[in-house]
């Protein structure tokens, strides 16, 4: 039994020694000028202050409050005039029947959303979270208790639109913009992570300094005794 252990041994020994040398080999063939590469590319994506995927959610934003702006002065235009109108829903102001406050809640998501993501660069959606609750709780009460649907087609369209771009932000925010930010720093630490171990790795460390010479064949070092034992009388004649 113990005859048969050690052969087991020196098999495990082997490869433990054969998978050491695979993991050096390994961490030695990353390519340094790759690694620097990659690095650069995502440092320099940090110095930007903010990444692509993020400035398309401020460009949606900004479209968000240039939409609602652009409905209300045509809603304006509509129901006789942008003077005449305008006077009657900001300074007359009456929440059963101005689209006023649709208009200030839409400034209101703009500069909560540029505030927390743009400039403060925001990295939870607790910002995203506060808008859209406000919002979605502000024109289900406007719906239910105004008169919008009195007064044509922008009793419809003001509200739904509102809210509709109110939570393709929560979507766009929650499900593109942080997993990939997310995913984009996970990159870039597990490539600095190994370029940290490849330069631990000293340079002249090649394949060769890992090479083994071939077993020799069974008997050949007796045939070399036997061989030097007779040439042994030959040299005392």
């Amino acid at each position: 039994m113990r005859m048969n252990s050690l052969p087991e041994d020196m098999e495990n020994t082997l490869t433990g020694s054969q998978s050491s040398h695979a993991s050096v080999r390994d961490v030695h063939s990353i390519n340094p000028t790759q690694l620097m590469a990659r690095i650069e590319s995502y440092e320099g994506r940090e110095k930007k202050g903010i990444s692509d995927v993020r400035r398309t959610f401020c460009l949606f934003v900004t479209f968000d409050l240039l939409f609602v702006t652009l409905l209300w002065i045509i809603e304006l235009n509509v129901n006789g005039g942008i003077e005449n109108t305008l006077e009657k829903e900001v300074v007359q102001y009456d929440y059963y029947s101005s689209y006023f406050d649709i208009f200030l809640l839409a400034v209101f998501r703009f500069k909560v959303l540029i505030l927390a993501y743009a400039v403060c660069r925001l990295r939870h959606w607790w910002a995203i979270a506060l808008t859209t609750a406000v919002t979605s709780a502000f024109l289900l009460a406007k719906v239910i208790l105004s008169k919008l649907f009195s007064q044509g087609a922008f009793g419809y369209v003001l509200p739904i639109i509102s809210f509709i771009l109110a939570w393709i932000e929560t979507w766009f925010l929650d499900f593109k913009v942080l997993p990939q930010e997310a995913e984009e720093e996970n990159r870039l630490l597990i490539v600095q992570d190994a370029s940290e171990r490849a330069a631990l790795i000293p340079g002249g460390l090649s394949d060769g300094q890992f090479y083994s010479p071939p077993e020799s064949e069974a008997g050949s070092e007796n045939e070399a005794e036997e061989k030097q034992d007779s040439e042994k009388p030959l040299l005392e004649l």
